[in-house]
């Protein structure tokens, strides 16, 4: 058997070779064997893989290596890559820009939910590669920041996400702006929803990889389902299965269950955040960042982390509730065993969630005999392995609603600190747990405003409205359900 290529085999120059060795990847997955030499040589390529499998390089290498040695001009960029999610578009920033630097190019983000002000300065100093959200980008080119028109080559990451937020018709509109002749390389776990019909309009003789079926199960990948009596012995599984020394996420179906677990979690000693779509940018950079270096163990996530988030070392996926389809099902997973490393995936249920759990795995190609289990139970306690030590909460540490930390007493800082929270512990006791939502708010069923206000709380500063008065009547704060935004903003 021959060896396997390497980087430098496959044509990629010397100095992002020496970039990729100090970024721990020295050697080519499969997807990236499979689809360099076609890229490489500037030709389109429509790529399809599973989660994990390493697509984000496969696209970034050739971006870069392409792009090397371009006459920057300010507002003109000369890459771009489309995201459908602002996690995404920050991870696939983040794997681009140490292969960027070795290159001497510059990447910027572009997504909504955070000032645009930054967005239009990193325009105007000159951008070689952006990795954008199709809504703020819009926005941007309406604006007269931004030009597509010096764009050489252009990615379409996670294309088949994009379909399902139904963003596919910005996306057409900005690929419509962009050179013909230009390289453009699609990315997406499947063809459906209208893929196929961007695939075939904006690539030109694609050609097309697949390594490995979106559906097919992953190698190092272990399944468990574990059936509880009922909802007080499912809580207890939940935080016996939080409680181990290795990163771990717990999917919710919900923001407000998600924000009130990683509170609940850390009140019991097992530090833990949320990530969630009614937090700011920076609270959601903050929470992944604690998990990333170690700071936290625990995430508590709704689907907005089921694609584009890529922590190291995340050892069990936990789905609290069976989630809506196969296909989250999938992507949520995916956040363990990625790039060949090992990893436990369990779904919790009761015993009337029987029938459309055994469904969710038949779709999703799962084989996994449910288990009757406590949180004593022999296969739970293994699963879970060494507890971890108790760690007692501080005001202002994660999961205590990432408030700054109390300024110490006596001072006038402090005394402000101490007023501000009394002042919302009193708009909260006005506005009640499931109040309406204040001004502004977007619609997630569980009461809270868009800036992170407590449930029924006004505009004002004066103390809150009683709730159901915080502006709209409550189940009418904007857009309903998951409370999805232009631009991948969830």
């Amino acid at each position: 058997m021959s060896a396997a290529p390497s980087f430098a085999d496959l044509g990629v120059p010397a100095n992002l070779t020496d970039a990729l060795v100090a970024m721990d990847r020295p050697t080519p997955f499969p997807i990236q064997a499979a689809t360099l030499p076609s890229t490489l040589a500037g030709m389109d390529v429509l790529g399809r893989g599973k989660t994990g499998s390493g697509k984000t390089l496969a696209f970034a290498i050739p971006l870069v290596a392409r792009l090397a040695g371009q006459r920057r001009i300010p507002g003109e960029p000369t890459g771009l890559v489309l995201a459908p999610t602002r996690e995404l578009a920050t991870q696939i920033a983040a794997s681009v820009a140490p292969l960027a630097k070795a290159a001497g190019l510059t990447v910027t983000t572009v997504f909504g939910g955070v000032s645009q002000r930054p967005q239009e300065q990193a325009f105007r100093a000159g951008v070689d590669i952006v990795v954008a959200c199709p809504g703020r980008l819009e926005d941007l080119i309406s604006q007269k920041i931004v030009s597509l028109g010096n764009v050489q080559i252009t990615v379409l990451d996670e294309a088949d996400h994009m379909a399902d937020l139904g963003f596919l018709p910005g996306v057409t509109r900005l690929l419509s702006q962009t050179p013909t002749q230009g390289q453009r390389m699609l990315f997406s776990a499947t063809l459906d929803n209208g893929v196929d019909k961007i695939a075939k309009r904006f690539l030109s003789n694609p050609i097309e990889h697949s390594i490995d079926p979106a559906d097919s199960p992953v190698p190092d990948m272990t399944h468990h389902v574990f059936e509880a009596e009922d909802q007080d012995a499912k809580k207890d599984l939940i935080k016996l299965l939080a409680s181990g020394t290795s990163k771990r996420i717990l999917f919710s179906r919900t923001k407000h269950q998600a924000k009130r677990l990683a509170k609940q979690l850390t009140a019991a000693g097992i530090p833990a955040v949320d990530l969630q779509g009614n937090l700011s940018q920076n609270a959601r950079d903050r929470n992944l960042a604690a998990l990333s270096d170690g700071s936290v163990r625990v995430l508590v996530a709704t689907d907005v982390a089921a694609r584009g988030v890529h922590v190291d070392g995340i050892d069990l996926v936990v789905h609290m509730d069976p989630p809506a389809d196969h296909k989250a099902y999938l992507h949520r997973s995916g956040r363990t065993a990625r790039a060949g490393a090992s990893g436990d995936v369990v779904t919790l249920m009761t015993p009337d969630q029987r029938r459309e759990v055994k469904d969710l795995l038949r779709r999703a190609g799962i084989k996994a005999q449910p288990q009757q289990v406590t949180a004593s139970s022999p296969s739970v306690v293994e699963l879970v392995g060494e507890i971890a030590e108790h760690v007692a909460p501080r005001p202002g540490g994660p999961g205590s609603g990432n408030a700054p930390a109390a300024a110490p007493a006596g001072t006038s800082q402090g005394a402000n600190a101490q007023r501000k929270r009394a002042a919302r512990e009193q708009r909260e006791r006005q506005g009640g747990s499931r109040g309406g939502q204040s001004r502004g708010g977007r619609g997630s069923g569980s009461g809270e405003s868009r800036g992170g206000r407590p449930a029924g709380a006004g505009r004002g500063q004066g103390g809150g409205r009683p709730a159901g008065q915080g502006g709209r009547p409550a189940g009418q704060g904007g857009r309903s359900g998951g409370g999805q935004r232009r631009g991948g903003q969830r």
